[in-house]
């Protein structure tokens, strides 16, 4: 796994490459990470992360693998992806569109052990009413988030 590491609107944030898919993000600098890469998987995934955060990119083509996590975990982290761009669910909601719907708690725990945060995108994951809580980057970022999208949605529908 190599980690490499770019500058965004929410601070420095590193992404894990392997010979054949992003496996990890992470909230700020690696100790291992490099910096940009020019050209090879990494260099593709911080290219979409750039154009993603320019308000460019709305979905990401870059190969996912998850490498760990248990199977409602991993149910969770497909049902972020399918959160479209700019909208948000429920933790309650999630809990129902993956079968157990008394389980808010236990996707608010799988929301914070994503381990490929933004590509996989729990930002769009929020609490009963829109209340914003819990996000293993801060709240400060998952409302940086929220409002990069909720712009770039806005923007595209008023086009």
């Amino acid at each position: 796994m190599r980690w490499t590491v770019l500058d965004s609107p929410i601070g420095e944030f590193s992404v894990a490459t392997d010979d054949t898919a992003v496996c990890g993000t992470h909230f700020g600098r690696v100790a291992s990470a490099d910096d940009e890469p020019a050209d090879g998987l990494a260099g593709r995934a911080v290219a979409e992360l750039r154009a993603y955060f320019a308000g460019e990119l709305t979905g990401f083509t870059v190969p996912v693998t998850v490498p760990r996590g248990s199977e409602f975990e991993r149910a969770v982290w497909r049902e972020m992806t399918r959160i479209p761009y700019g909208e948000t669910l429920t933790y309650g909601e999630v809990a129902r569109l993956v079968g157990d719907p008394g389980a808010a708690r236990a996707v608010g725990v799988a929301c914070n052990r994503n381990p490929v945060p933004v590509i996989v995108p729990c930002h769009r994951i929020v609490g009963a009413g829109g209340k914003l809580v819990g996000f293993g980057g801060g709240l400060p970022r998952k409302v940086t988030l929220l409002e990069l999208e909720a712009g770039v949605a806005l923007r595209r529908a008023w086009s």
